[in-house]
């Protein structure tokens, strides 16, 4: 019996068509949550630009978060989990996208910042995510605290040589333009591990939802991984099942799939 429920949010629950979650969504979620099951989310998103829930969160329907990929995950006030990257390897991506001049976002617990920002980071995280324009600091400057996530605008390429030089962290990637780079062994699959931890409900229990690299974690972790149709097809291949798009009733028809609502 399915108890818990773990949803990415950028195309699986939000449409990146409407910006929005669609209603079919919202309401198979309130009905899940009227028999007793508890609802999560799991995102690359700090909880400071997490800024599309509100249809879920108005109504009280979410019991908890993993964020930062598994970095920093909570439960209303209560922070169950938190892991920041070691200082050098902060230090080490800082010096390089200084030298390189590429864009880099910075998130401290509460806070976030970007370095030497570009047009792309304008047109990802302002007009495409719509997260308000990032504040602008030097890498000195974004640096002075706990660092939970780096976000590195580079190329496959380039991440495949920079990464050995952060030898405590590791990697993934949601959209081709940028990399989410946390403390090794920080993903959504141990983020999945600290809520049921916190609930005690078992794995078994356990279905996910998502349709980016950083979710294949949990969609193998859990009891049942479900890929939404506009998942790429190295995502789909770790899914236990594949359902329709976000804008095409996904979620719900999911749900109803496997008898959860």
């Amino acid at each position: 019996m399915i108890k818990a429920l773990f949803f990415d949010i950028d195309g699986t629950l939000v449409s990146f068509n409407t910006h929005a979650i669609p209603p079919t969504t919202i309401e198979a979620i309130a009905a899940a949550k009227a028999k007793g099951i508890r609802i999560f989310i799991a995102t690359g998103r700090p909880a400071v630009i997490i800024n599309n829930l509100s249809a879920l969160q108005d109504r009280g329907l979410i019991d908890g978060y993993i964020t930062m990929n598994g970095g920093y995950c909570f439960v209303g006030e209560e922070v169950i989990y938190k892991s920041a990257i070691p200082a050098a390897d902060v230090q080490t991506l800082a010096r390089i996208s200084s030298e390189q001049n590429f864009p880099c976002i910075f998130v401290g617990e509460h806070d976030i910042c970007v370095c030497q920002p570009d047009d792309m980071v304008k047109k990802i995280f302002n007009d495409y995510l719509k997260v308000d324009v990032l504040p602008v600091k030097t890498p000195e400057e974004a640096i002075r605290r706990e660092i939970f996530q780096m976000t590195p605008f580079i190329t496959l390429e380039q991440e495949k040589e920079i990464l050995p030089q952060l030898p405590d962290c590791e990697s993934g990637r949601w959209f081709p333009a940028f990399a989410d780079i946390t403390a090794k062994g920080n993903t959504k699959q141990k983020g999945i591990d600290e809520i049921i931890n916190h609930f005690g409900i078992r794995l078994e229990e356990t279905m996910a939802f998502g349709d980016g690299g950083n979710d294949v974690s949990m969609l193998r972790h859990a009891a049942i991984g479900v890929a939404m149709g506009n998942a790429v097809d190295e995502v789909k291949e770790h899914a236990n099942y594949i359902t329709t798009s976000v804008d095409e009733d996904g979620v719900a028809n999911a749900l109803k799939h496997f008898s959860i609502i």
